[in-house]
């Protein structure tokens, strides 16, 4: 009895994932407007009744996938700089996951940047709720990093607040201008972050 439990629990997630993965590719590829259930359940090889089972509507999916995605970009992030011992080192680490990471999955940072903008109450609601966590994570650092006495003490609030703002901003330009990768800007952009909390270090010499 066990055994079949876990099967038919596999079996669910593994649907579940999947029709999570089609949308995503669907998302990414024709726009929120221009995406349907039909095409989900399309590229997922499933059923509408597999899709209504799992999502209420083409809402429901893109806000569930919103979640997964942006639980994706903070995981990754946060396994990559486990090993780094200090607050600052942290977040430098973080900085540069994020844009590696955009450039390996555009799609992604797509949809989370630029199709989740403008979607009605319910979707800027979710899209704000994400900034906030991810803005979370950059102060959490911060503190870190103040308590280091890496940087001096500041509002780390506002300055995660900035970060993540410019960030946005310069990802979200690379997505509609498509040129090289976002992650050659990291050296010109480690500076401007590091100078905006008054890192010790963020000279050119240390950073060039």
């Amino acid at each position: 009895m066990a055994t079949r439990t876990v099967r038919r629990s596999a079996a669910v997630t593994a649907t579940r994932d999947r029709l999570l993965q089609a949308a995503m590719e669907v998302f990414a590829e024709r726009g929120y407007h221009g995406a349907t259930v039909d095409d989900v359940v399309e590229a997922s090889t499933t059923s509408k009744g597999a899709f209504y089972h799992y999502f209420a509507s083409k809402q429901n999916v893109f806000l569930t996938l919103m979640d997964t995605l942006a639980g994706l970009v903070e995981a990754g992030a946060e396994a990559a700089i486990a090993g780094e011992p200090s607050g600052l080192g942290k977040v430098e680490g973080a900085l540069t996951v994020v844009l590696e990471m955009a450039d390996a999955r555009r799609d992604l940072v797509k949809i989370l940047l630029v199709e989740a903008v403008g979607l009605g109450p319910e979707l800027e609601q979710k899209r704000l709720e994400i900034h906030r966590r991810f803005a979370g994570v950059i102060q959490r650092h911060l503190d870190h990093a103040v308590a280091d006495g890496a940087i001096p003490p500041q509002n780390t609030a506002l300055a995660a607040q900035a970060w993540l703002g410019m960030l946005n901003e310069i990802i979200t330009q690379w997505l509609v201008t498509g040129e090289g990768r976002v992650a050659d800007r990291l050296p010109d952009l480690r500076l401007l972050l590091l100078r905006s909390i008054g890192a010790a270090e963020a000279s050119e010499e240390d950073i060039r």
